[in-house]
């Protein structure tokens, strides 16, 4: 199969199981502020891994996850009504944390800015005086 018919797939799916479970899952679990980061199916179109972020505790996420684990026969029924497939693919859900891995990088990067700054504001200081 093309790469380019694959990514239009995984597009696809990305809006719809993000629909289906924003309008139809109605698991108390599932955290409001999650995003589907992107969809991987495979070469068979059998199985589609979905990637989510949640904003929110380590605890949040894990619960997240395990209630979509928990509704993926219903999601993946729900999505097969909207795409029409020979074979809609069997849903795994997996947390990605790039999002987070991101904000910490940031976080570093600022700090390091800031620690620059005073260490040259310190030396200034100490030029100053002699």
């Amino acid at each position: 199969m093309s790469k380019q018919r694959t990514d239009r797939l995984n597009s696809l799916l990305k809006e719809v199981i993000s629909e289906v479970i924003r309008r139809d899952v109605r698991n108390p679990h599932v955290n409001e502020l999650f995003t589907i980061t992107r969809v991987d199916i495979s070469k068979d179109l059998h199985y589609a891994k979905v990637y989510f972020s949640v904003i929110g505790t380590t605890e949040q996420k894990a619960e997240t996850l395990a209630a979509l684990q928990t509704a993926a026969g219903f999601i993946a029924v729900q999505s097969s009504k909207k795409v029409v497939m020979r074979y809609f693919p069997t849903l795994t859900f997996k947390l990605d944390d790039s999002v987070d891995k991101h904000m910490r990088i940031e976080e570093l990067l600022h700090k390091i800015s800031t620690e620059k700054q005073t260490r040259k504001e310190v030396s200034e200081e100490d030029d100053a005086t002699t």
